[in-house]
């Protein structure tokens, strides 16, 4: 069917969609396709890719057979379709989740010549039953979403979209337009190859979203940044995401817990829940869903106002595919993306054993990756220049790099210095051995190679590690050196830094950046150096002072230094609020706590203290199977050494584990392995000494006072036992 009037094809687009006028290319491309012409669509997500083939299914004779990725989303583009329309036969999908007589209704209104549109999974595609039934009905399109998938320099490359084209060949030949939102050149040359149609009406949009800011940040407590960020933003629709299940389920219990509406997403659950949760995230019941990069694909939910990317994505399209499931309506939509260089080395890390071919791809795509995240650049241009497409501006004002520029130093010097260190470990080294060398860290590796003997050896001992980091990351993006495949994380020099370091040109270094940090740990502050409010923190000292006075106890087994550390940072009023503060646990909190959250609340009430609640990170509850594991084992009277080694332990994280326990307030009793191993002497003596000489619960006190006559392991578990009967 061909429409030559304009003014038609608009009417059209009103009947079924309600729309009076089409968005960007939209009308051409359709017109492509009524005129039976193969047709290639690279459009940013929400620049409206679906209506280039639903229009035309609708307005054809035959069925126009839409091969998309994920069967979860098929149920989701069907009710849309029927929405448009009174007939629910006008579009059907065709995968493994149906029944017998599901596939039959499908293949009758197929037959009737009512449906119009045929989602099919590319599994579903290249069954015999479906492939013999397709070849005996009219077939008007083929539509191929997500077409990237094609590609192995795709993101999310699949096997099975190999396939297509001789299926499609085997079924029919029909014209075939072939959509994706994310495609390089290279990318695009190879769906078009594949497909077989070099010859297609190709139709390429900016990839530019104006509307979206992009930033990157270090990956320091990215999970306290994630929940201020979601508290000051409240009904606002997200998608964090994660690379792992487990992370997934982390970051959605450390959400609930403090009070946001957030649901999981990922293959590992069941697919009722998992379509619920995705139904839910639609309907608005949750504002954030936290997910696996299987989220999103097809979802049209115009209105998602935050992508956050807790993993570093791994690749760039895959990047830019995700983000754009922001502001899809038009409206702003701010893109975080939590870094840290760690997770491109565990990223590497699981490469290993892949194919090469597979290796190379993965290796270069992750390069991109770090060059657009270590970047002083702006964040557009690097991303756009990538799919191909220039972006001339001096300052975007919509991305981190433009509106806070970050220092830049030259950096000849040190590139030169580190590419001699290469060389000078003949090639051998990984980049931490070779910031060591630089540093003159005498580490025992350093040693053993004798590298400390180098003439190179501490020349570049002015500058610290991670600038070193920095430098050799930098080098790895401009080429001069590359990552052995085979010995993993090995520096090799490249041809392009051999030429460099015979003529050295002026080369720009990101001076003011903390990419190597690994995320701060969760727990609270240690120590009494951490504290929020030193007023308080005295005023806590002194107050359990007087409560060990009265119950004739040490004032360290009340309550320890980080848990008035942690006190005098969020002013617990409640016994509930109590609880949450490191080291607090249920029975602590109810023994000896009132008088703490009254002296708390008294001082933020004299003071006018704006206690900002909502900025108060909850830790989620622990939970772990080992510390149930162990205080069942413990009521058991298992030997200690046995309860070690069935959760795969040594010792002395055992006791470090049965410490945490008591330190939270439950209450568990070891005699009856401390009697086993010691004398009753020797354990008084010990516990004599926690209850009437040590000033802490200091483990270098107590060696330095009995150290000469136990071992460690026995006055740790004499301290546990004491802290368990004297604190609990």
């Amino acid at each position: 069917m061909i429409i030559e009037n304009k003014n038609t094809l608009t009417a059209e687009l009103q009947k079924y969609f309600g729309f009076d006028r089409f968005k960007g290319q939209q009308e051409d491309v359709i017109k492509s396709v009524l005129a039976g012409q193969d047709t290639f669509v690279l459009m940013p997500t929400g620049g409206g890719k679906s209506l280039c083939y639903q229009l035309p299914a609708l307005l054809q004779e035959g069925t126009a057979i839409v091969i998309s990725p994920l069967i979860a989303l098929m149920k989701n583009q069907v009710d849309a379709i029927r929405s448009f329309s009174i007939h629910d036969g006008i579009a059907h999908f065709l995968n493994s989740s149906l029944t017998k007589s599901a596939i039959q209704k499908v293949k009758e209104d197929i037959g009737k010549g009512q449906t119009k549109l045929l989602y099919v999974a590319p599994e579903s595609l290249t069954k015999q039953e479906n492939i013999d039934f397709l070849k005996t009905i009219k077939i008007s399109f083929y539509a191929i979403d997500e077409a990237h998938c094609i590609s192995e320099w795709g993101h999310d490359f699949r096997p099975e979209y190999r396939r297509i084209r001789p299926i499609v060949n085997e079924i029919g030949q029909a014209p075939i337009i072939a959509l994706t939102a994310t495609a390089t050149p290279k990318v695009q040359s190879d769906i078009q190859k594949n497909l077989g149609m070099l010859n297609a009406n190709v139709f390429k949009s900016s990839f530019n979203r104006p509307n979206l800011f992009y930033e990157v940040r270090p990956k320091i407590k990215a999970k306290d940044q994630i929940i201020r960020l979601f508290r000051s933003n409240v009904g606002k629709s997200a998608i964090i995401y994660c690379l792992s299940r487990k992370k997934v389920e982390e970051i959605t219990e450390l959400l609930q817990v403090n009070g946001i509406k957030a649901l999981a997403y990922h293959a590992g659950m069941d697919s009722a829940t998992r379509s619920g949760n995705q139904d839910k995230f639609l309907m608005e019941e949750v504002d954030v869903i936290v997910a696996t990069i299987a989220f999103g694909m097809g979802i049209d939910k115009p209105d998602v106002r935050f992508v956050v990317h807790y993993d570093i994505p791994k690749s760039l399209e895959g990047f830019y595919q995700e983000t754009g499931r922001a502001g899809r309506d038009g409206g702003d939509g701010r893109c975080i993306t939590f870094y840290s260089y760690k997770d491109i080395q565990k990223l590497e890390k699981f490469m290993q054993g892949k194919p090469v071919a597979e290796q190379e791809i993965g290796k270069q795509l992750l390069l991109d990756t770090v060059a657009f995240a270590e970047s002083s650049l702006c964040r557009r241009t690097i991303l756009l220049h990538y799919f191909g497409e220039k972006y001339i501006t001096e300052n975007c004002e919509h991305c981190d790099n433009c509106l806070n520029p970050k220092e830049l130093i030259e950096g000849k010097e040190m590139v030169t210095l580190a590419l001699q260190a290469v060389l000078d470990v003949k090639e051998q080294c990984k980049s931490e051995h070779l910031v060591n060398i630089l540093t003159g860290n005498e580490t025992a590796q350093v040693k053993s190679f004798m590298h400390n003997q180098l003439d190179i050896f501490g020349e570049g001992d002015e500058h610290k590690d991670k600038l070193w980091n920095a430098v050799y990351r930098q080098c790895l993006i401009a080429g001069f050196l590359t990552k052995d495949i085979e010995n993993y994380g090995v520096l090799k020099m490249a041809d392009k830094g051999r030429a460099y370091l015979k003529h050295p040109q002026p080369f720009t270094i990101v001076k003011n950046h903390d990419y190597d940090a690994e995320e701060e740990s969760e727990e609270a502050p240690s120590g009494a150096g951490a504290v929020g409010d030193p007023e308080l923190f005295v005023m806590l000292k002194d107050l359990r002072k007087k409560v060990a006075v009265k119950n004739n106890l040490p004032p360290f087994v009340i309550f320890q230094d980080p848990s008035l550390a942690d006190m005098s940072i969020q002013y617990p009023t409640t016994l509930d609020e109590l609880q949450n503060i490191i080291g607090v646990g249920q029975g602590k909190a109810q023994r000896y706590g009132n008088p703490f959250v009254e002296l708390i609340k008294k001082h933020v009430e004299e003071n006018g203290i704006e206690r900002a609640q909502d900025f108060v990170v909850r830790s989620v509850a622990n939970k772990s199977k080992n510390k149930v594991f162990i205080i069942q084992s413990i009521d058991r009277k298992l030997p200690l050494d046995e309860i070690a080694a069935g959760k795969d332990m040594d010792m002395d994280t055992l006791l470090s584990e049965i410490e945490a326990i008591v330190n939270s307030g439950t209450k568990i009793n070891i005699d009856y392995y401390i009697y086993d191993i010691m004398d009753e002497e020797q354990v008084e003596d010990i516990f004599n000494y926690f209850k009437e000489d040590a000033e802490s619960d200091s483990m270098e006190e107590a060696l330095a006072e009995l150290g000469d006559d136990y071992e460690t392991a026995e006055i740790r578990l004499i301290r546990i036992k004491f802290l368990a009967e004297m604190g609990n």
